[in-house]
């Protein structure tokens, strides 16, 4: 990592944290490393391992793009990632009830906008 991704890891992983509402010792439970490990990723003073780059990611949900500035919503990168992850898993019916529900929600939020205008 240059010094401009390790500026934005560090920036990204305690708002991250902060919008999770976990305190640093809280986040390193959820990702098994030890408390002063977070501290010095969020001062800059050492970098992530990428297995620890993955721990903090999956206990923060989000993606390691969003911790590397490479996404910029916590939100949306989180849920993206999981379901780009496990979307191998689905069957084939699995897959196009999936389809269909996102589909039905789609028209919903389409609903429901031209209800506000």
């Amino acid at each position: 990592m240059n010094a401009e991704a390790t500026d934005i890891f560090r920036e990204r992983l305690k708002a991250a944290r902060e919008l999770r509402g976990l305190s640093q010792s809280q986040l390193a439970a959820r990702a098994d490393l030890p408390p002063s490990s977070v501290s010095h990723f969020e001062s800059g003073a050492r970098k992530p391992s990428f297995e620890n780059l993955k721990r903090l990611s999956a206990a923060l949900d989000v993606t390691t793009d969003y911790l590397l500035g490479r996404a910029d919503t916590p939100e949306a990168s989180g849920t993206v990632g999981r379901l780009h992850r496990d979307i191998h898993n689905l069957s084939h019916d699995d897959m196009k009830l999936a389809e269909d529900f996102v589909g039905m929600l789609l028209s919903r939020a389409n609903a429901d906008k031209k209800g506000r205008s």
